[in-house]
């Protein structure tokens, strides 16, 4: 029996006040794409001034009445999700760890950032639109925020588990910053049992050639750009949801411009839910994939993803999952196996943050003593005449200096090891007993 259609969309619009081009045309732009009604329900990322999340809502309020903006940090979270349908709750969650407060220049800190969650009730069912917008990669042989952006995805994972309930469909649509193939994705993935609405791996949703503000730098390090925004899924207990469509909506540049809507491209999915008729034994709801790609491709998966987990005795029969597009068939490993080397790796690399903040820990103090000697040698040394006030700014300077080393070494020294601790220790709970319990996970 079906229960709903919903065409689901995420977007980044590229929000950020004085930095990204276009933006207020780019706004108005979205706007109008919005009010197309095409869309049931939209979750977008970098809304990050007051302004324009007001502009968003009421320019889009004809067809998707509902809205909610989830504030957080400093700037907010940038979180802004808009509904045809009525919302009956919200809950945001802030991670633990989130990029550092004196990297002005990457600003994720002040962002606040989390996953926020929306309850919309749907023609007497319940959906759970989850909103997240994980740490940005800023340099990809050196990424000093993976580590970060893995325990907010094993953060995130465990919010969905904890929060969705009797919800008929739990649905995650944001810029999760990884790809497909990064060890975030795959922690997040595997720990939430979601489904990747996308079976096609031709998509890209970021530093895309046609994209008018993808770099020249871009181009050559992505030439066919890599795919960060995504729509995961999973059916409630009884429920089993079909992704019938997947594409990228909007058109390649703003009607009548030279400009795009965003440096990011939107993604829709639409989703079909159907009840499960009930079975005497114990059911396991499962997600079926008819997704449907626009240059006339098509793709099927099934996979797990949704309801009661199979039992111990289903996971040792069960080796593989078999995923079939245009007549090809693949093998990959199971979900609990594929689970487990993801966990693996990422406690690897909380091993390793740790290990890195002892190390860091040391240098601040270290550097802290060198510049409190340095500053000692300064009081006991008289200014040549006419560079007093030289001096005087050279010894604030110093003391600043010292005052920041200490708060490194010390209050986010531990709060950052207090953060990565978490993650692991959760982590580690999970692989202890996942395997066991594997019906609870």
């Amino acid at each position: 029996m079906l229960l709903l259609e919903l065409n689901i969309l995420t977007l980044n619009i590229w929000g950020i006040p004085y930095v990204s081009s276009d933006r207020g045309p780019r706004i108005d732009a979205i706007c109008k794409e919005l009010n197309s009604g095409k869309y049931d329900i939209v979750s977008l990322q970098e809304v990050w001034a007051q302004q324009d999340s007001e502009l968003l809502q009421k320019g889009t309020e004809a067809v998707l009445p509902h809205s909610h903006y989830f504030h957080s940090g400093v700037m907010g979270a940038g979180l802004l999700v808009l509904s045809k349908y009525p919302i009956l709750g919200t809950l945001f969650h802030a991670w633990s760890v989130n990029g550092y407060f004196h990297r002005i220049q990457h600003a994720d800190w002040f962002g606040g950032k989390g996953v926020g969650l929306c309850r919309i009730l749907v023609g007497g069912q319940m959906v759970h639109l989850y909103n997240a917008h994980l740490h940005a990669e800023y340099d990809n042989a050196n990424d000093e925020y993976k580590t970060h952006r893995v325990i907010q995805a094993f953060d995130t994972a465990q919010f969905i588990e904890a929060t969705r309930g009797n919800s008929a469909l739990q649905i995650l649509a944001g810029d999760l910053n990884a790809q497909p193939q990064d060890i975030s994705y795959k922690v997040l993935l595997y720990t939430s049992k979601m489904l990747d609405s996308c079976a096609s791996d031709s998509f890209r949703t970021n530093e895309c050639e046609h994209n008018s503000y993808t770099s020249k730098q871009a181009r050559e390090r992505n030439p066919q750009g890599i795919r960060i925004d995504h729509i995961f899924v999973r059916g409630g207990d009884h429920v089993n949801a079909e992704i019938a469509e997947y594409n990228l909506p909007f058109p390649e540049r703003v009607p009548g411009e030279k400009f795009s809507f965003s440096d990011h491209e939107a993604v829709m999915a639409k989703l079909k839910l159907f009840k499960l008729a009930p079975r005497s034994e114990e059911p396991v709801a499962t997600i079926e994939v008819n997704c449907l790609v626009e240059d006339g491709e098509s793709c099927a998966v099934r996979e797990l993803g949704a309801g009661d987990a199979q039992t111990g005795e289903d996971d040792q029969s069960q080796q593989q999952t078999e995923i079939q597009c245009n007549g090809s068939s693949t093998s990959i490993q199971s979900m609990p196996a594929a689970r487990t080397a993801a966990l693996h790796e990422a406690l690897a690399l909380c091993d390793a943050s740790l290990l890195q903040l002892n190390t860091d820990r040391i240098l601040y103090y270290s550097a802290a003593t060198f510049l409190f000697v340095l500053l000692v040698l300064l009081v006991e040394f008289t200014a040549p005449v006419g560079m007093r006030t030289i001096f005087l700014l050279l010894k604030f300077i110093v003391f600043g200096v010292i005052l920041f080393c200490l708060f490194m070494a010390s209050i986010w020294n531990y709060m950052e090891r207090n953060g990565v601790l978490q993650g692991k220790k959760s982590m580690e709970v999970m692989l202890h007993h996942a395997q066991k319990y594997e019906y609870f996970y």
